[in-house]
Parts: structure tokens; C-alpha cells; sequence
């Protein structure tokens, strides 16, 4: 199976690059006939230069090997030339089809996968076929000519000896597939160990604060050097597999020159083979050989790649849940109005939907908060919004179109999405901004800084607006995470925002503020909020109360307090009579 992905993979990836590949196979072949050629011009200067001592003809003949040894050189530096092209773009391109594919994932087969798994399959995985790319490239065209041309060669020099090739041939063949065998589920398990590695540290690495917070150095020290020395011992048994091949040849071709000299000579005493024919068919019979080594090498590395062939495949075979449509809708009316119709989603193979039967309409102008306790499907909802997963039931409408049938640029020109985690990438702050407009202006973004109440904090950032950013943005607090997110989503001016717990690490003060700012600039839009805390949803112009995936009330804070009880036992848990009031 992994073999028959591998073929597919090099097939789809290689075919941009046939002319290349066209130009190694040329060289190869002029390469490959030209040392083929060699043994036999060195039997002619010893039989027919040396006993007879025809300096001329020794020279004139050197002088041929001489030129043919160089253009042997000149084909095999443009091959490896040529190879090293084909095999860079081919990463090149399987590295860019991985990412495209994860690009189109939803959040379920990124889940599925795992990053860090993505990670090893897009780096890892895409340069171990890479290298065997290179390997068959160089190797190729040399190894199966050497070898059928080297036999016939050989015979030609002497078929008394030909029961060596019978002999020697099939010991090396066996003897090295004998090894390749034990290595190929040793190879898989590898790739699953690294797998296993690159989880680990980047767990630690994004819970640095969690693992000192709660003193766990040394168990996490011991996590990693549990998953290290797995990985360590399982590329020693490959390793220690790889060592024996390298002997094993050497052992075959030394017993073969040995086997050749001494049978040999016994015929040139006997004056049934001449010193030069036996000099060719020595030189032959270790050319037949190599060309089973190089054999060798590339078989040694057929299994590693096609593990990786496999993994690589699953992913760029791995369909997206959320797909865009076939005949999409392009054009909205401007009206901001978001409507859920009898809305499920469920899980594959989950017993239970996490949202069942959600009906509401969200319009222009009104804001929408919705609460829950923790499991209720409140994330989940907006996610279906924003098409980072799909109903399962139902539909999710945007102006009057399902959002499965709407351009996918259509419907997210037209989100602002403030995540549960607020998450910055590596670059400036305005570049972080204008992640949501790249033309946006300077004042536009100090604008949206103001609104969430982050212009203080950046401009006493050295640099202001062009103040480095960290990856994740570790380098500033949570808040100000928080806050830099909604201005991010300010700044792209959307018709409908949608705020998943986006106010959680801001204190009340803070909070208040931003949502006080936040009012003007949305009064055109549709704002969904997420909220724990109820005190920052009393003003809400509806509130809508999920419970284990349903709704199960709705209303104003008033309403919801008249006639709800799972509304009454949120807000007892969290305010006073009198604040409640």
C-alpha cells in the first residue's frame, strides 16, 4: 500500500519536472555507457600494448580513456545537477500541497491529525521522499544498465568464469533483502516516535508557564526523555539494521575479487584467458556489484519513504468537512442579518449532537448574547457562523443565503471573529491589525486601538504601531491579547462580529470601557457575544440561554429572569440580589 502511494505521490509531483528528469536520463546514459567502456580499453592496452610494447598504442588508447574518463565526469556532475533541481521542487511543491490542504481543513481533521503531526509530515515526512527522489535520480538509470550491461560485458571477456556472477549476484541480493525486510516497520514506528517527540515539546513549549506554575519540570523532563529515548531506541535498531549492510557488501565484493583472481589465474596459467580479459571482467564483475549496492542504497530508503509517502497521502487525501460550494453565491443584500434554522451539529460517531434544533435570528444593530455552562456548545455555534466547521442539520443563514452556498471570501469579508483565545502572530503590531484589512490606514488602526481600549499600551511600545510582536504574542499579557484581537476585528469593519468570550481576561473596568467604545461602531452590525460572566450582558438586546446543546430560553435579562431557571441559577452564582436587580 505504501509502495503503491509512493508511486502516486512521485507520479503526481515529478510530472512539472519530466524535462529535467529527460536530461539526467541522457547524461546518466552517456555516463553510464562510458564506464562501461573503460575495462575494456584498460584489457586492450595490457593485451594488446603492454606484452606486445606498443608504446604508441598505449598512449593513443590512454589518451581515449583519458577523454572519455571526463566526459564520464561532465555527465555525472549535469545529472547530479539536474537530479538536485527535480528533487528541490518536488519538496518544494509537496511542502506547498500539504499546506494548501491544511489551509482548507476545518477544525475537525486538524483535530484529527494533530499539529504536530502536521508539522512532521509537511518538514520531516515530505524530506525523507525528497531524498530518495535525489537517490533515484542519480541512481536510476545506473544501477539496472550496469548491472544487464556489465553481465553481458563480462561474458564477452570470459564465460568460464560466468558461474561467479550466479554465485555472487544472488548472495548479495539475499543477504541485503533479508535486512531491508526487518527495517521496513522499524521505519514506521520511527515516524510515529518523532510524531510522539514533536508533541511532547511543543506541549511544553505553549504550557511553559502551566508546567513552572504548578512545579512539573521534573515530571515533564522525565515526559520528554520518556518519549526521547523511544525514539532513540527505535532509530538504533534501524541504525544498528543500516550497519550491517555496508559490511555485508564489502564482505561479498571482497570474496568475489578473491574468488575471481584465484579462478582466473588458474585459466591464464592454463592459457584459456589472458591478463587483460581477466583485469575487464574483474573490473565488471565489482561494476555489477556496485550496481547492486546502489540498488541497495535506494532499497534501504524505498520503505522509510514510502511510510512517509502514506502519511503524506492521508493528508492531502483527507477531504475537508467544510467544502466550498460548486455554484456559489456572490452577492448579499447589505443588511447584517444572521439566522439559525433548526440547527444541529453532531460529531462523527458521537452518540449525542453537541447543538440540537437552535432556531434564532440575529439582525443589524442588536446584540445577541449567548450563556451557558461550560460543554453547552456556545464556541461550537459561532463556529458554524464563520464555516470553520458545518451543520450537521439544519441551516445557518446569512442575509437570507446558507453559508455552505455562499464564495467563502463573500461570507468572511463580512465576519469579524474574536476567538475564545486570543492568538497574535509573529511581526509588528500594525501588521497584526492589518491582518483584517491589509489597506488599512495608520489612523485607521490607532482608531480601532482607541475603541479597544489598547492605543495606551501600544504607544508606550517601543516602536508604537511597528513594536515587535512575538509568536502567539507571549511577549504582552492576556488582556492585552484580548484587546489587540478586537481591534484586529475593528479594523476590518465587518457586518457581523462575533465576540467567543473576548472579554474574559480584561478586568470590569476595562471591560466596561471597551463595551461602552465598542457600541457606536457596531450599531450597523450583528453582534454575537459569548459570554461567563452576566454582569457584562445585562444590556444585551436578547440573551439566549443554551444547555447541553438546546436552547432553552430566551429573552432580555429581565425576561430570562421572570422565566428561566437556568438563567435564575446563572445569575445567583454570580451576582447579588440587588446587582441582578
Amino acid at each position: 500500500m505504501g509502495d503503491l502511494l509512493l508511486i502516486r505521490l512521485l507520479r503526481t509531483h515529478l510530472r512539472p519536472y519530466r524535462q529535467e528528469l529527460t536530461l539526467v536520463i541522457v547524461l546518466q546514459l552517456i555516463g553510464t555507457v562510458a564506464s562501461l567502456y573503460l575495462p575494456s580499453l584498460n584489457a586492450d592496452i595490457i593485451d594488446f600494448g603492454v606484452v606486445r610494447g606498443d608504446t604508441g598504442y598505449i598512449l593513443s588508447t590512454g589518451g581515449w580513456m583519458l577523454a572519455i574518463t571526463t566526459l564520464q565526469i561532465l555527465c555525472s556532475a549535469g545529472a547530479v545537477y539536474f537530479s538536485a533541481r527535480a528533487a528541490m521542487g518536488f519538496g518544494r511543491d509537496v511542502r506547498a500541497a500539504i499546506f494548501s490542504r491544511v489551509g482548507d481543513f476545518s477544525a475537525r481533521e486538524v483535530a484529527q491529525f494533530g499539529a504536530p503531526s502536521l508539522i512532521t509530515r509537511t518538514t520531516n515526512d515530505v524530506q525523507q521522499v525528497q531524498l530518495l527522489v535525489v537517490m533515484v535520480c542519480t541512481l536510476l538509470v545506473i544501477a539496472p544498465i550496469t548491472g544487464v550491461a556489465g553481465i553481458i560485458l563480462a561474458l564477452r571477456e570470459d564465460v568460464g568464469l560466468s558461474w561467479l556472477l550466479l554465485v555472487c549476484v544472488p548472495v548479495l541480493l539475499i543477504a541485503i533483502g533479508s535486512i531491508v525486510v526487518r527495517m521496513v516497520p522499524q521505519f514506521r514506528r520511527m515516524q510515529e516516535r518523532i510524531d510522539q517527540v514533536n508533541r511532547v515539546l511543543r506541549e511544553q513549549l505553549t504550557g511553559i508557564r502551566v508546567v513552572r506554575a504548578f512545579v512539573r519540570e521534573d515530571a515533564e523532563t522525565r515526559r520528554f526523555g520518556d518519549a526521547n529515548s523511544t525514539l532513540t531506541d527505535t532509530a538504533l535498531r534501524v541504525g544498528k539494521l543500516q550497519a550491517l549492510i555496508f559490511p555485508t557488501v564489502l564482505l561479498v565484493l571482497n570474496a568475489s575479487s578473491v574468488a575471481v583472481l584465484w579462478f582466473g589465474a588458474h585459466r591464464v596459467d592454463a592459457g584459456q584467458m589472458q591478463i587483460g580479459a581477466l583485469t575487464a571482467f574483474l573490473n565488471y564483475l565489482l561494476q555489477i556489484l556496485m550496481a547492486v549496492m546502489m540498488a541497495t542504497f535506494i532499497s534501504i530508503m524505498i520503505p522509510r519513504a514510502a511510510v512517509c509517502a502514506e502519511r503524506i497521502q492521508e493528508v492531502l487525501g483527507t477531504e475537508p468537512s467544510v467544502s466550498p460550494p460548486l455554484a456559489p453565491v456572490r452577492e448579499l443584500r447589505a443588511h447584517a442579518e444572521l439566522e439559525f434554522r433548526g440547527v444541529e451539529f453532531r460529531y462523527p460517531g458521537a452518540a449525542e449532537p453537541v447543538l440540537r434544533d437552535i432556531s434564532f435570528t440575529a439582525r443589524a444593530g442588536t446584540t445577541t448574547a449567548i450563556i451557558g455552562s461550560t460543554g453547552a456548545g456556545k464556541t461550537t455555534l459561532l463556529s458554524l457562523v464563520a464555516r470553520l466547521i458545518d451543520v450537521t442539520a439544519g441551516a445557518v443563514l446569512v442575509d437570507g443565503a446558507d453559508v455552505r452556498e455562499l464564495e467563502p471570501e463573500v461570507l468572511w469579508r463580512r465576519i469579524g471573529l474574536v476567538p475564545q483565545k486570543a492568538y497574535l502572530f509573529t511581526g509588528t503590531v500594525a501588521a497584526n491589525l492589518r491582518y483584517g484589512n491589509p489597506d488599512a490606514t495608520d489612523e485607521e488602526l490607532w482608531e480601532a486601538l482607541e475603541i479597544a481600549q489598547a492605543r495606551e499600551f501600544v504607544e508606550a511600545m517601543p516602536g508604537g504601531l511597528e513594536a515587535p510582536i512575538a509568536q502567539g504574542g507571549t511577549n504582552v499579557s492576556g488582556g492585552q491579547r484580548q484587546r489587540l484581537s478586537i481591534a484586529r476585528a475593528l479594523v476590518r469593519k465587518p457586518e457581523i462580529f462575533l465576540f467567543d468570550d473576548s472579554f474574559s481576561a480584561l478586568d470590569l473596568a476595562t471591560d466596561a470601557a471597551v463595551r461602552a467604545a465598542l457600541r457606536p461602531h457596531t450599531r450597523d452590525a450583528a453582534v454575537l457575544v459569548v459570554a461567563q460572566r452576566v454582569s457584562t450582558i445585562l444590556d444585551a438586546d436578547r440573551i439566549l440561554v443554551l444547555d447541553g446543546g438546546s436552547l432553552v430560553a430566551a429573552g432580555t435579562h429581565r425576561e430570562l429572569l421572570a422565566t428561566s431557571p437556568t438563567y435564575q441559577e446563572i445569575v445567583q452564582s454570580q451576582l447579588t440580589p440587588e446587582e441582578a436587580a
